[in-house]
């Protein structure tokens, strides 16, 4: 996933995160509904839903905006929303998997077709694209959770298959039907997680050049800012020569 997350890395820096907060919740507290509803209201009997507010809550999400998602599970006011995924070619034939939650099929297919076609791509069948990936469990703890060898050992013992170590934190992967009993025992070894999460992993990656690159953001940040569109994914890599250009502008 190294070129989403060079992207975010970038869109971080920019600051971009705290303009997109509010719009961040709104889509944490879409998923804590949908998960409710569709298992118990109880984040220690749902696994789906105690993921979803373990994120929530990594994301400094308010603990009343959270009960509130989850009490709008149970009430006559909440959507019924469809679980959506996409799959298309950004520029440069980079591949692109966007995952949303909509109760307009239509309106979220015409809007993801028409943000592709506006950068230059192309959006594909179902399975177009997926095959390149594949379907993982990431777990991401702090760099104070504990030194590499520590980390690392945990992991072992609880299951994962992954390490990935460096300043910035640990990422921890793990099978995706794995990823419920790997992150509770992690839990238990190093405390709560910074994030857990499914996601689509690239199997191999495609490097592109700055004007691509650019392009390719500019997809991305606006596929995100779609209301429906809950994740997006993509396999494209960034050298650090163009790295250090597009952080500096």
């Amino acid at each position: 996933m190294a070129g989403h997350s060079q992207f975010k890395n970038i869109m971080h820096r920019k600051g971009r995160q705290d303009a997109v907060r509010s719009k961040l919740f709104s889509k944490l507290a879409k998923e804590i509904t949908v998960a409710a509803k569709m298992g118990m209201p109880d984040p220690a009997m749902n696994p789906r839903l105690r993921l979803a507010v373990q994120n929530a809550k990594a994301q400094s999400m308010p603990k009343d905006n959270i009960e509130r998602a989850i009490k709008k599970a149970s009430g006559g006011d909440a959507e019924n929303y469809d679980e959506i995924r996409y799959e298309g070619y950004g520029p440069g034939g980079v591949a692109v998997i966007v995952e949303a939650l909509t109760d307009n099929r239509n309106r979220t297919a015409g809007a993801v077709r028409a943000i592709f076609t506006k950068a230059g791509g192309a959006l594909g069948e179902t399975g177009s694209v997926s095959f390149m990936f594949d379907r993982v469990g990431e777990i991401v703890y702090k760099p104070e959770a504990g030194d590499p060898e520590t980390v690392l050992e945990a992991a072992i013992e609880a299951g994962a298959e992954d390490v990935q170590s460096s300043d910035d934190g640990h990422t921890i992967l793990c099978a995706f039907e794995d990823l419920g009993d790997v992150s509770s025992a992690l839990e238990e070894s190093l405390g709560e997680a910074e994030s857990v999460k499914p996601l689509w992993k690239p199997q191999t990656s495609t490097e592109v050049d700055e004007e691509k690159a650019q392009s390719l953001m500019k997809l991305i940040a606006n596929l995100e800012d779609d209301d429906d569109v809950q994740n997006v994914y993509s396999n494209f890599e960034i050298s650090d020569e163009v790295m250090e250009r597009l952080t500096a502008a």
